[in-house]
Parts: C-alpha cells; sequence; structure tokens
C-alpha cells in the first residue's frame, strides 16, 4: 500500500523539522513546501505554527496559505494545525496582549485567541487533556499527556451542535486546563488541529499523528 502523501506548509515557521521527522517515523511521504501544486494534491497537509500569532499570518499570507488552506477545505482535502498554526484557524487573536482591533485570522471556526488567565504563563510542560466522545485523532490516547508551549489559547467554543442525525458530523472538540478551560484540539471534517505539538508529545503525539495519516 502507497504511504500517504503528507505536505507540511513552509512558510518560515519556526523549527518544522521535527514534524517532518515525526510524519515521517509514522509513516507518511513528507515534504516541506509552499508549492502550489504540492500543497493541493497531497493527501495531508500539516499547517506549523511557531511563536507570534501576527507573524504566523504574515507568513501564511506572504505564501498564499489563505487560499492554499480554503482550496484544499472546500474539496473535502484534510488540513492538520499544530500550535499556533491552530490558532490562525480562528476568527483572530489578541496577541500582543490587549490588541485593538484583534489581529485576523482565517475565520475557519468563530472565537478569538486570548492570553490565558493562569498564574504562571506561558503554559510549558505536559497536560492531560478530556478527549472529545468518538475522537478519531484521539483513539488510543484518550487518557495520555501531550506537550503544550503556549501563552495564548481559545477559551470558549462558539460553533453550536447541529441538531438530530447531523450531530454525529459536528466538531469533536478536545478540551485541557491551565488556570482555566481551553481547546486543545478539534476535529471538524477534513480540518483538525491540536493546540499542543503532537511531534513533541513523545509516544502519545506520534500515535496521534499515526491516527491522522492512517486516515488520509
Amino acid at each position: 500500500m502507497t504511504s500517504p502523501r503528507v505536505v507540511v506548509l513552509d512558510y518560515g515557521s519556526g523549527n518544522v523539522h521535527s514534524a517532518v521527522r515525526a510524519l515521517s517515523h509514522v509513516g507518511a511521504q513528507v515534504e516541506l513546501t509552499a508549492d502550489r501544486r504540492a500543497v493541493l494534491e497531497a493527501d495531508g497537509l500539516l499547517v506549523p505554527g511557531v511563536g507570534n500569532f501576527h507573524a504566523c499570518m504574515t507568513g501564511l499570507r506572504a505564501a498564499d496559505g489563505p487560499s492554499l488552506i480554503d482550496t484544499r477545505l472546500a474539496g473535502g482535502r484534510p488540513v492538520l494545525g499544530v500550535c499556533v498554526g491552530m490558532q490562525v484557524m480562528f476568527d483572530g487573536s489578541r496577541e500582543p496582549f490587549g490588541t485593538q482591533p484583534e489581529q485576523e485570522g482565517l475565520s475557519q471556526w468563530p472565537g478569538t485567541v486570548e492570553r490565558l488567565i493562569a498564574p504562571v504563563v506561558p503554559h510549558m510542560g505536559w497536560s492531560e487533556v478530556t478527549a472529545a466522545e468518538g475522537s478519531a485523532l484521539f483513539a488510543g490516547v484518550e487518557a495520555e499527556r501531550f506537550y503544550f508551549v503556549h501563552s495564548y489559547g481559545v477559551g470558549s467554543w462558539d460553533l453550536p451542535t447541529a441538531p438530530g442525525a447531523l450531530a454525529a458530523a459536528s466538531p469533536r472538540v478536545t478540551w485541557s486546563e491551565h488556570g482555566s478551560p481551553f481547546v486543545a484540539a478539534v476535529e471538524n471534517g477534513p480540518l483538525s488541529a491540536t493546540q499542543f505539538h503532537p511531534e513533541k508529545s513523545g509516544d502519545a503525539g506520534l500515535h496521534l499523528l499515526k491516527n491522522w495519516v492512517m486516515s488520509l
């Protein structure tokens, strides 16, 4: 069986080589690129994100990232955002603290990324998650800890569950807590994302990445 082809979007966001290595380790054919054809034709696209929300959005726009992500999702092609790569999927961010107006995101999901309300910020280290019922990403690692490094997060989920039979297709939202609850992961059709770094989360993170790669 041919290994799934995954592109890690190369738009200048920090050290992405750990993500490339982790994806290769779990059986993907991985390419680090922003080439439009490669991005659109890949079985999966991973959108990394390290550091400042504004800097990540600037890099994404320079690489035509918003259009590439929109085009893939419109065609039902899987995308996985990681850390700030998850945050940019929301409407916007208050980073740096108190920013008015907020920095605009990709608006794939409603909500604003806010500074964590906690005695110690950043949140840096291993934390448990409360996996969404029926989660495909967390299958087999629901009780594991994952590695977080962030000062901002999404503290509320504003997209309601669909009624009746459509509820099964509604977004699955996984939570964690640092001072107060925040969104740790979302699975929403072809678009998934994690606030933590699966590529830095040991065996549990590799298991999660394999779950995603094997679904492509």
